[in-house]
């Protein structure tokens, strides 16, 4: 397949996955019981990752597709989770309880707000170990999220359920978005690995270059 074939065919994909999540949340595939713990939103965050994961592995011609995206692309569109703010306002009316909202929503507010910031200044050779470990940080929020997520219940039996995560319009946070973004978040993990660190004195030496 030419990338042009992988773009489309990557992109139709990611729309029948959109889709599938929203039909299912609409036919409440993934609501559970107040007292239970919402596994089948678990699956649903983890699985589409694995999958991904694996073809990314088993394709060169996808991982060459993949390899070949616009890093800061990738890591502008983590942005969007400034929207954390959502669990912030929800957890403050009791709809969400503070042990999944707290940490999810301000480490998905932290990731959002300086992603803008890393996408202008990280992403070069110079900067390799501070972009990859800001895009681990990334995906270790994501991590925590649905772990606390799918055991909130658990962790605090008499506290407020995560029920409402499992019901449209929250239930395409962990079913679509979470995974989406994690694998972009592999994505530009996978690039910035094939960089070359630039040393800091080769650094100050082109720059001092420069002003001669």
């Amino acid at each position: 397949m030419t990338e042009i074939a992988y773009k489309r065919f990557t992109a139709s994909l990611i729309a029948l996955w959109f889709i599938f999540a929203l039909a299912a949340s609409a036919m409440h595939v993934f609501k559970t019981a107040t007292d239970a713990p919402p596994l089948p939103l678990g699956l649903g965050a983890i699985l589409p990752i694995l999958a991904f994961v694996v073809w990314f592995a088993a394709s060169s011609g996808f991982r060459r597709f993949a390899l070949s995206l616009d890093l800061k692309l990738l890591t502008i569109a983590q942005t969007w989770r400034v929207g954390g703010f959502v669990f912030i306002t929800l957890y403050s009316l009791r709809l969400l309880p503070g042990i999944f909202a707290l940490p999810a929503g301000l480490g998905d507010m932290a990731i959002g707000i300086t992603a803008p910031f890393v996408a202008a200044k990280l992403v070069n050779a110079s900067h390799r170990r501070s972009f990859i470990r800001w895009q681990l940080l990334g995906m270790l929020d994501l991590v925590v999220a649905v772990t606390l997520g799918t055991t909130a219940g658990l962790l605090e039996p008499r506290g407020i359920p995560t029920q409402l995560m499992t019901v449209l319009p929250l239930s395409l946070i962990p079913t679509f978005f979470v995974p989406l973004l994690f694998i972009l978040h592999i994505f530009s993990i996978a690039q910035a690995r094939q960089w070359r660190e630039v040393p800091s004195h080769n650094i100050g030496q082109s720059y001092s270059a420069r002003l001669a």
